[in-house]
């Protein structure tokens, strides 16, 4: 009985899948001609040489090989059942025996991760931490970190820190997350997943850079032979922090990654600007940023970059998708779509990406790709991003807001936060958005686009238009670039009628920026005093910018119309005959 579970046990060692099928499929025992690798360990199990009462310790070895087989087989609720009798089996073994057992199970030396499917002596922890990743696997959060509280602190392995690094931050223990992925670094460095959470959950660069070792740890010496490892651990990721630090301060130090770039490393002797922008994680943190603060141009910049690096790259892809349906790019966006199914039509960014695209043909059918998004990772905040804006756009702000809180309690962006506004505004709950205006000043006190939330708030009513034009003047004083503080502040003045101050606002912004937004409101303004010529020749330079802008392709329309002096509002006859020969069709319908 040892000979097939250890040719077993040796082709699940070297992920040989394909021959372990070919040799369960050789057992003559077994009925089926089609056999996987769960077949073989269910013989292994189910074998007569192999009793309960007789031999647990080599039932729980066989269970815990079906285990692995099933998880590899992505059956992972009957993996967590091979795997709990396998406790079962193992917690039987009379005591008197059990050391004799393992002391004869030590000579196999094999990985506890599940990936790499290898069995090694039944150690209660490592069967527990398979239990927990399989729990992972089925997004069953609270199982999984149940399982894994059960394993001592002193018995955890890197996988097993990170995992619990992981399920502590989902379950919003940051202090026990923070404590779990230090650990992680105490022992490796290069846990670049610990390094991210860390920075994301607030703990300073000096901190975490205190944590590398100064010498290598035994089981890395051999990686590090060959130079100074903690200069170049200091060197690549201090900047690298720098980056994931202003993520999560947003607005308020986004201006440093930028003032990084014209230093060299003393470490590496290396311009960081080089060093940012050949590296494709760092280049998406930096992407990261430039999208949520409003650095439109510079994100799709950087993105086109990271696809030219690695053109297989799906993370962060459906924050590039949403960037292009802002420039209104649909032949970039329809690519993108279609690159994405290729590669792996089975991640969220894909069907966020295609929710994206399809938003303009058909509302519902984006709705529900962002659903399939948030079933595949309901921790994927783009998802709950992209369904808030389609709530809004298909005039239900009840259900944004739920959405847009979906997204605040995963982690609170300035994105969530402005689609709170826009959605509590849109119900006239003028306290509620006030409030999420607040909040977002609160947690980026230097942001520009902060202040203009609040601002929002104040000209959604006549009497807090004086309050709202400080606040849109002082965005505007914090960051002179924030076009969209200077288009609002241009609307306020248009509603009070001031429009020589908003024409002479907008004229004074178009000298540095050549941005189609700005040409289409001030079309707007000069359409509203009469100034036709004016305004069809901003239309035209807007359209010249971005033929693909729907304002000023429907503004222009509106425009020529009333220029053959055609009133816009009223129905088109074209419209007229196509209802009355629909009519005309149904009855003819009727009578057949």
């Amino acid at each position: 009985m040892d000979v097939p579970k250890d040719y077993m046990t040796t082709l699940l060692d070297h992920g040989l899948f394909a021959s372990a099928q070919m040799l369960a499929s050789s057992i003559s025992l077994e009925t089926s001609p089609h056999l996987k690798a769960e077949n073989l360990g269910s013989f292994l199990v189910s074998s007569s040489s192999v009793n309960l009462e007789t031999s647990p310790h080599l039932k729980a070895e066989n269970l815990v090989l079906l285990g692995d087989a099933l998880f590899r087989e992505k059956e992972y609720r009957r993996a967590i059942h091979a795997y709990k009798q396998a406790l079962h089996c193992h917690r039987i073994i009379p005591k008197q025996n059990a050391s004799a057992i393992r002391s004869s199970l030590s000579a196999s030396t094999r990985s506890s991760s599940p990936n790499s499917f290898n069995i090694s002596t039944i150690n209660e922890n490592e069967v527990k931490f398979k239990i927990a990743s399989s729990h992972c696997t089925l997004n069953e959060n609270r199982a999984a970190l149940l399982e894994m509280e059960g394993i001592p602190s002193k018995a955890r392995n890197l996988q097993m820190n990170l995992m619990m690094g992981k399920l502590y931050r989902n379950s919003r223990h940051t202090r026990a997350a923070i404590t779990c992925y230090k650990e992680c670094l105490r022992h490796c460095p290069c846990i670049i997943e610990a390094i991210i959470a860390l920075a994301e959950l607030g703990v300073a660069a000096k901190d975490i850079i205190s944590l590398f070792p100064q010498t290598p740890t035994r089981g890395a010496r051999s990686t590090f032979d060959h130079f100074d490892s903690s200069r170049w651990l200091q060197g690549h990721w201090r900047s690298f922090l720098f980056c994931f630090h202003i993520y999560k301060a947003k607005a308020k130090l986004a201006h440093v990654v930028f003032s990084l770039t014209p230093h060299k490393s003393e470490e590496t002797n290396e311009d960081l600007s080089v060093m940012l922008k050949r590296n494709a994680v760092l280049l998406q943190m930096i992407i990261k940023v430039e999208a949520i603060i409003g650095k439109t141009e510079e994100a799709i910049t950087d993105f086109e970059k990271v696809r030219s690096i690695d053109p297989y790259v799906i993370t962060y892809m459906d924050e590039y998708a949403m960037l292009l349906k802002l420039k209104s790019d649909y032949s970039k966006l329809n690519k993108l779509v279609h690159d994405l199914l290729n590669i792996d039509p089975t991640r969220p960014e894909v069907f966020v990406a295609l929710s994206v695209l399809w938003e303009r043909k058909d509302e519902r059918g984006a709705l529900s790709y962002i659903d399939k998004s948030i079933r595949i990772d309901e921790r994927h905040i783009p998802g709950y991003i992209m369904k808030g804006n389609l709530y809004l756009s298909m005039n239900r702000p009840e259900a944004a807001v739920v959405a847009f809180r979906g997204a605040q309690e995963l982690r609170p962006d300035l994105r969530s936060y402005q689609g709170l506004v826009r959605s509590y505004l849109a119900i006239s709950k003028i306290k509620e958005a006030l409030h999420a205006a607040r909040e977002a000043m609160k947690a980026m006190p230097q942001s520009a686009k902060a202040l203009k939330l609040v601002g929002d708030v104040h000209a959604s009513n006549t009497s807090g238009r004086e309050k709202a034009k400080r606040f849109y003047e002082s965005a505007l004083r914090l960051e002179p670039g924030y076009l969209g503080a200077a288009l609002a502040l241009a609307e306020l003045h248009v509603i009070e009628g001031r429009n020589g101050d908003a024409v002479s606002l907008l004229e004074r912004y178009l000298k540095d920026w050549a941005d189609d937004s700005l040409h289409v409101k001030l079309a707007q303004v000069f359409a509203a005093t009469n100034m036709l010529q004016d305004a069809l020749s901003h239309y035209q330079a807007a359209l010249r910018i971005n033929p693909q802008n729907e304002a000023a392709k429907k503004g222009l329309d509106r425009l020529e119309k009333q220029l053959k002096g055609v009133d816009p509002d009223a129905p088109e006859e074209d419209e007229e005959n196509d209802v009355e020969d629909a009519d005309a069709d149904q009855e003819e319908a009727e009578l057949l």
